[in-house]
């Protein structure tokens, strides 16, 4: 097995920023879409986070165990629930009443299941169109009432263990991106209104993520709603933290 270093092809005395800029470009070119692989993809990330912590030459390293998924796909969880819910109605029985064999009368209607949180979108391209601003009280309520298409104002509903990119994504929304590893701010959203969980954080500023920038690629929904307006990769600060823009503008999963 290859060592961290020998992963993210840096000497072991590289500094912080030859560390940075190595995790960024090896997990991006290790990344599914872009001609990696899942078990490589999961191997960069594990070999960054190693030094991170203090990995030294000769230094065990536990070996990275993967489920064979893309990194971005959680699909596989979605169906085990999926699956569960079919295996209670299975318990039903088949003329509509309650247990099999049952002669109650039919259940009542269930209340009907919103699974996972419902997150309000905006393209900050509307922003900048009409002057308006992240800091604007009624942001969402504008974009709202102004008969905006589908992409640039809408929702999605972000199941359990998807992050915000694959739901939008899911929904067939192509919001920017480039390595999906959490390395670069082509994905960055401003949460408005609501919390996510973002696991790591290897470029965010603390001031960032105090004006509510997050990565989509990496964020869950810790809330059942959510306001987050995307594209925001050129807000000041952001810009320099992306990765090359042919990668990040309007790139789908399949490219």
């Amino acid at each position: 097995m290859d060592s961290p270093f020998e992963t993210l092809g840096i000497d072991p005395d590289a500094d912080e920023d030859e560390l940075v800029d190595a995790y960024r470009r090896r997990v991006k070119s290790a990344h599914p879409d872009h001609g990696g692989s899942a078990e490589e993809f999961q191997a960069v990330r594990t070999a960054y986070e190693a030094i991170r912590v203090g990995y030294e030459p000769g230094d065990e390293l536990e070996p990275v165990e993967t489920d064979g998924r893309r990194p971005a796909d959680e699909g596989a969880s979605r169906n085990g629930q999926h699956d569960a819910g079919t295996a209670r109605n299975g318990e039903t029985g088949g003329d509509g009443t309650g247990a099999a064999g049952s002669d109650t009368g039919p259940d009542p209607e269930p209340e009907p299941e919103r699974r996972g949180a419902r997150v309000e979108f905006l393209d900050y391209d509307v922003l900048t169109d009409r002057g308006w601003s992240l800091a604007d009280d009624d942001l969402f309520e504008k974009a709202a009432e102004s008969g905006l298409d589908g992409d640039a104002y809408g929702e999605v509903v972000v199941e359990p263990r998807t992050n915000l990119l694959k739901a939008a994504e899911d929904a067939g929304h192509s919001w920017p991106f480039a390595c999906r590893g959490g390395a670069c701010a082509n994905c960055a959203v401003a949460v408005v209104e609501g919390d996510v969980k973002m696991p790591s954080n290897h470029i965010l500023s603390e001031e960032m993520l105090e004006q509510g920038v997050r990565l989509s690629c990496i964020s869950l929904p810790v809330t059942d709603d959510l306001q987050v307006v995307y594209n925001i990769e050129h807000l000041p600060g952001l810009d320099e933290l992306r990765l090359p823009p042919q990668h990040a503008r309007k790139m789908s999963a399949g490219d």
